[in-house]
Parts: C-alpha cells; structure tokens; sequence
C-alpha cells in the first residue's frame, strides 16, 4: 500500500532495526520507544488493523510474539511485557497497517498504559449483558 511506513519497511524502502523476519511477519524496534526493547511485530499483508485482518493473522502475530518474546527479556532484563494492539485512533493507533507492540517492563518503572476507573458490579452486569446479546 502506497504511503503506509510499514510497508516501506517490509519492502525495504524504509530502513528499519528488524530482529526477526519469516514469509508472514516482520519484527523490529520501535523508532520512538516507550521503553528499551520495545518492538512492533507486522504481517506483511496489508490491513488497517487486527479485526480486519483475520484470525490467521491473529494467530500467527501472537505465535511471533512467543517466539521473539525470550529473546527481549534476556537483553533487556525485562520482568514482564505489555502486549498491545491500538484499533483506531482513539486508542492511540497511528499507523493503520496492523500491528502488535511488545513493550518490556521493569518493577516501579513509571509507565501507565491506562488510569482505572471505578464502576458497579449493576453497570458491569448491564454492559456484559449487551455486547452477549449482540454476539
């Protein structure tokens, strides 16, 4: 797809710090990281975001996100991941071509992916309530 950076970067048009390629994905460092190894993992085939881009791609995303994963930890020392897609930018999705982040985490390191809110267990029970009726 034309103008879409990670195509670029799978092509090879845009230079990129990939640490692991196969005929389906490619991963690589993020250019403005949240933390040290913080790493986007692409399918090669173009799609707006997860949900467009179906369950094979889902799976072989995560199945990356596996792999990759150990690696990080070990050369970051990290102590834990935050796995996370953004879809749409509402939710802060910036490149619309699908992608997961893997983003390493250290004990007390300061980073707040998200603010909890307080609810009741009634509104709970209503919202579940509508999102299984309509599946």
């Amino acid at each position: 797809m034309t103008n879409c950076i990670f195509c670029g970067i799978i092509s090879g048009e845009i230079p990129s710090h990939k640490i692991y390629e196969d005929s389906n994905v490619v991963a690589f460092l993020d250019i403005n990281p949240v933390k040290d190894g913080h790493t986007l993992i692409v399918p090669k085939a173009h799609a707006e975001n997860l949900l467009e881009s179906g369950s094979e791609v889902s799976q072989m995303l995560m199945e990356t996100v596996q792999k990759i994963s150990p690696a990080i930890k070990k050369v970051v020392a990290a102590e834990g991941f935050n796995v996370v897609t953004n879809i749409g930018a509402a939710a802060g999705q910036t490149v619309h071509h699908t992608h997961v982040h893997i983003i390493p985490r250290h004990e007390g390191d300061g980073l707040a992916l998200w603010p909890q809110m307080k609810t009741d267990h009634e509104a709970l029970g209503e919202t579940a309530k509508k999102v299984s009726d309509l599946l």
